[in-house]
């Protein structure tokens, strides 16, 4: 983003903050850091405190708002061991770019422990439970919509919201053979069989992976969340598929929410959406990588 639009994202908050602040704040100074690979970023440090800001003009118009609602939702429930960032304002992209304003969350000089407290702090929040699966509304998983109309099933919802739903994106946006649509349809029909085991719905993050989290002075942190109630086994798969977790964090998970018998052989279905959802996005080798997992669970 040109240098004159970044000072007018900067500007607006500025002026949101004085809104909120009831008198005018003044601003010391910003600094440049990692957005991912979807949005600018900047830490800002005003004479009221300093915030973290991302935006974009180009990103989907509802993408910060829904952020923000997924960020609130894991602020409800009380977790000892994380720390989930504060909401200023969000705002969505139409003339202007869309932005999220946040707290700012300083890094962690010392960590001795944290590794612990993640994994507790993980097994906690997927003890916050719904009676369906899905959440209030559709969200994304990068810039990918995720539809997360409730449904009572959890095979049916991962079934049909999220590998159906993605393979015909895919399909659209990339191509794919009729061979291989094949598989992911029979994929589909098998999944109330494959995924037999009893299940709750659970919050999850979304999107956990070694980016999505960060040890904060305040803590163990969650950022950039994709969330809704899920089996909380499909948070476990995206966290496995990059890696950047500690067997501590692991064995805390365990001690804090034991898994049931058979997870592991869960997993790799799991990170099927997240690899579909990589092919959509990226294309590459992700293609690849998914089919030949689609194969696995014929």
């Amino acid at each position: 983003m040109s240098e004159g639009k970044q000072h007018a994202v900067i500007q607006l908050c500025m002026e949101k903050l004085a809104d909120l602040n009831g008198s005018p704040v003044r601003l010391l100074n910003t600094l440049l850091v990692g957005g991912g690979c979807i949005n600018n970023a900047l830490s800002i440090h005003t004479s009221v405190g300093d915030y973290f800001l991302k935006w974009n003009a180009t990103a989907p118009g509802d993408l910060f708002l829904k952020e923000a609602e997924g960020l609130e939702e894991m602020r409800t429930y009380d977790n000892l061991f994380l720390h989930i960032p504060k909401v200023i304002w969000s705002r969505e992209v139409n003339q202007f770019p869309g932005l999220l304003l946040m707290e700012y969350l300083p890094p962690a000089i010392i960590t001795d422990g944290y590794d612990e407290r993640l994994g507790r702090g993980i097994a906690r929040l997927h003890r916050k439970t719904a009676y369906s699966y899905g959440f209030y509304h559709s969200n994304y998983c990068g810039t990918t919509q995720q539809d997360n109309t409730w449904t009572k099933s959890w095979p049916e919802f991962y079934a049909q919201r999220r590998i159906g739903a993605l393979v015909e994106q895919i399909v659209t946006v990339r191509g794919m053979t009729i061979s291989e649509q094949k598989i992911y349809e029979k994929l589909v029909d098998k999944m109330t069989q494959l995924l037999a085991h009893s299940t709750i719905p659970s919050l999850i993050h979304g999107d956990l992976w070694s980016g999505n989290y960060m040890y904060s002075s305040y803590g163990p942190a969650l950022i950039d969340p994709a969330c809704y109630y899920a089996d909380r086994e499909m948070e476990l798969g995206m966290m496995k598929l990059f890696g950047g977790f500690s067997p501590v964090v692991w064995n805390a998970y365990q001690e804090e929410f034991p898994l049931p018998v058979g997870w592991q052989e869960r997993i790799q279905l799991y990170q099927l959406y997240h690899l579909l959802n990589h092919y959509l996005l990226f294309g590459g080798s992700y293609g690849l990588q998914s089919l030949e997992i689609a194969k696995m669970y014929q």
